[in-house]
C-alpha cells in the first residue's frame, strides 16, 4: 500500500506543477493562444505520466497488506457463497496455504474468474433485478483491485456524484438537491437508465480504463471479470455487456462509466445530482427541461451506448418527482415518496403475519430492526403526522397478533384481565364473534395494550425517535 500512496502522491505533485506553470503563462498576458496550446500539450503529457505510474499496479494489488485488507472487508460484508459453495471462513483457511499460487496466477495473467451465481430479487416498482454473486475468492480479488484503483479515480470524479463513494452518501445528494430547488430550479429532468448495470458497454469501459491504467495484466483481469459467465438454473451463459450488481468492483466501474456523463453535464453548465444511475438535473422551467432531456438522451445513447427508459424518465415539477425515496418540495423542504411508505407497510405486514408462529418478543425485535433503519434513512423528511398514523397502525397490527396468540376465549379473558381490564369486560371481548382485526381495535384491548405497555415491550416508536433525531 505504501507504493500505491507514492503513486497517488507523485501524480498530485505532477498535475499541481503543470497547473502552476500554465497559470503563470496565462496570467502574464503574453501569447495567450500559444500558452493555451502549451497547456494542452502538458496535460496530454501528464496523462501519459499518470499511465506510466500505473504500469506495475498488479504488484500493488497483490501485496500481502492489500489482499489481507480485502479479505477482511469481504468477511465484514457477510455475503453468501458463490457457485463453489465456499464461505468466507473456508476461503480464509484455504488462502493460508495457497496465497503464493494465487498471487502468481494474478501477476502472470493466468487467473481465470469463476462464473457468478445469478440471483433475481423483486424490484420495489415491480419486475425482477438480476444480481450476480461471485465466489469469495473472486470477491476478495475484486475488493483488492477496488482498493488500489479507487484513490486514482476518486480525485477525478465529479462533486455532483454521490453514489458508492467514500465519505459521500444519499443525504448529501439530497441536501444539494434542496439547494438547487431553493435557488428557484423547481423543474426536474429525471433520467432513468434502462437496466444500466446490465447494459454497460465492455469495449467502451475498457477504453476508459486504458486511458489511465498502463498495466496490461490488470486490464486483462478486469476484462475477464466483466466477461465471466453467469450461472443460473444449472446453466452458465456468457456475458457480453454489463457489470454484475453484487460484486465489489461493480460500483467503481459504474462510476467510471457515468463520470463521462457528469463531465458532459458540467461542461454544459447544468446543476445536477447523481447517485449511481439515478440522475436528476435541475432547471428553471419545463421548456428548458425538455430541451435538456432531448440533448442528454442523445448523448447517453449515442456516446455512452446506454439506453434511456422513456417510460420512467420525465420532466416535471420537483414535488412530483422522487429522488432517492424522497420528494423535494418548493422552498427546498424534503418529504417522503408515497411508495416508500407503502413498501414499509408491506414489510410490516409480512413481519406481523398472524400465522408465523413466532413469539411476540421475536416480532418486536424484527420490527425494531426494520423501523430503526428505515427512520435513520428518512429522518430528514417532513412527516411527523404520517409517523403518528404509522405508529397507531403498527400497534393495531401487534394487538391483533397478540390476541390471536391467546387462541381460546379463556386465554383472551385471562390475558386482558392480567392487564387490568375488568372481568366482565374481558369476557365481552373473549366471547365476541368479531374478527381479530375488529377485536384488536376495541376500547378494552386498547386500554390493556396501551402506549405505555408497548414501550415496556421495547417497541421502537417512530414519532418519538423522529423528534429525537431531528433535535
Amino acid at each position: 500500500m505504501e507504493k500505491q500512496k507514492v503513486i497517488v502522491y507523485q501524480e498530485d505533485l505532477f498535475i499541481e506543477q503543470i497547473e502552476k506553470n500554465a497559470m503563470s503563462q496565462l496570467e502574464s498576458g503574453k501569447n495567450v493562444k500559444g500558452a493555451a496550446q502549451r497547456l494542452e500539450r502538458q496535460v496530454n503529457r501528464a496523462g501519459e505520466q499518470e499511465r506510466a505510474l500505473t504500469e506495475s499496479m498488479m504488484r500493488v494489488i497483490c501485496s500481502i497488506e492489500n489482499m489481507t485488507r480485502a479479505y477482511k472487508q469481504v468477511k465484514r460484508n457477510k455475503g453468501s457463497a458463490g457457485i463453489d459453495g465456499v464461505s468466507t471462513e473456508e476461503f480464509g483457511e484455504w488462502y493460508i496455504g495457497h496465497e503464493t499460487e494465487l498471487i502468481e496466477s494474478l501477476l502472470t495473467g493466468t487467473y481465470q474468474p469463476s462464473p457468478v451465481r445469478g440471483v433475481e430479487i423483486p424490484k420495489p416498482g415491480g419486475g425482477k433485478r438480476q444480481l450476480g454473486i461471485p465466489t469469495v475468492k473472486d470477491r476478495v480479488i475484486q475488493q483488492a483491485i477496488y482498493q488500489a484503483l479507487s484513490p486514482l479515480y476518486e480525485r477525478e470524479f465529479s462533486e455532483n456524484s454521490y453514489g458508492f463513494r467514500e465519505k459521500r452518501n444519499a443525504h448529501q445528494a439530497l441536501k444539494k438537491a434542496q439547494e438547487y430547488v431553493g435557488e428557484g430550479r423547481t423543474t426536474v429532468v429525471d433520467i432513468d437508465l434502462e437496466k444500466f448495470f446490465d447494459r454497460v458497454n465492455h469495449d467502451r469501459l475498457m477504453y476508459r480504463l486504458s486511458q489511465k491504467i498502463k498495466d496490461k495484466v490488470l486490464l486483462g483481469l478486469i476484462r475477464k471479470i466483466l466477461q465471466s459467465g453467469i450461472m443460473q438454473g444449472g446453466l452458465a451463459s456468457q456475458r457480453i455487456e454489463g457489470t454484475p450488481q453484487g460484486s465489489p468492483l461493480s460500483p467503481l466501474l459504474s462510476n467510471i462509466v457515468l463520470d463521462e456523463l457528469d463531465k458532459e453535464l458540467e461542461k454544459r453548465g447544468h446543476k445536477f445530482c447523481r447517485y449511481a444511475d439515478d440522475c436528476n438535473i435541475y432547471v428553471r422551467n419545463k421548456k428548458s427541461g425538455q430541451r435538456v432531456m432531448e440533448s442528454i438522451t442523445k448523448f447517453i445513447e449515442k456516446v455512452l451506448k446506454l439506453k434511456v427508459n422513456q417510460e420512467k424518465s420525465k420532466v416535471d415539477k420537483c414535488y412530483k418527482c422522487k429522488f432517492l425515496g424522497y420528494k423535494v418540495f418548493l422552498g427546498g423542504n424534503l418529504g417522503i415518496a408515497e411508495e416508500k411508505v407503502k413498501q414499509l407497510k408491506e414489510k410490516i405486514r409480512e413481519i406481523t403475519r398472524r400465522n408465523r408462529g413466532k413469539s411476540f418478543e421475536e416480532i418486536i425485535k424484527g420490527l425494531n430492526q426494520l423501523l430503526t433503519g428505515w427512520l435513520n434513512y428518512f429522518r430528514y423528511a417532513k412527516m411527523q403526522k404520517q409517523l403518528q398514523a404509522l405508529d397507531s397502525w403498527i400497534r393495531h397490527k401487534l394487538r391483533c397478533y397478540r390476541l390471536k396468540q391467546c387462541k381460546r376465549a379463556i386465554g383472551i379473558k385471562r390475558f386482558l384481565s392480567s392487564l387490568g381490564v375488568l372481568e366482565w369486560s374481558s369476557w365481552l371481548i373473549a366471547l365476541s364473534g368479531k374478527g381479530w382485526w375488529r377485536l384488536s381495535g376495541a376500547g378494552q384491548v386498547q386500554q390493556a395494550m396501551n402506549n405505555e405497555w408497548f414501550a415496556k415491550q421495547g417497541l421502537y416508536n417512530l414519532t418519538q425517535n423522529y423528534v429525537k433525531l431531528n433535535h
